[in-house]
């Protein structure tokens, strides 16, 4: 089980490193799906070791997936209606976007 783990846990500490230091959007939106698939395996391992039977751990993580999906499709819309008024993506710029 902790061969599964440590890896789910490093990628999560990277996705929280890159969250906290990117400055742009891209990578922000990149280092939130890595959290996001690190919380997944750990969905998928823990429904496998303690309910070995059943799969209501592999659903709910196609489910998250799927999530997932939909809330990044969404997130580079929004993305790419800030460049075309900011020209910029990086998140100290977003003040022009301030009425």
């Amino acid at each position: 089980m902790m061969m599964y783990i440590i890896p789910s846990m490093i990628m999560f500490c990277c996705g929280v490193y890159g969250f906290i230091t990117r400055k742009n959007m891209i990578a922000i939106l990149i280092s939130l799906e890595l959290m996001l698939n690190s919380v997944d395996i750990n969905f998928v391992v823990f429904n496998r070791f303690l309910f070995p039977g059943q799969l209501e751990g592999m659903m709910f993580t196609l489910f998250a997936i799927a999530i997932a999906a939909a809330e990044t499709a969404l997130a580079i819309a929004i993305i790419v209606n800030i460049f075309r008024v900011a020209r910029n993506i990086d998140i100290r710029d977003l003040t022009k976007m301030k009425f």
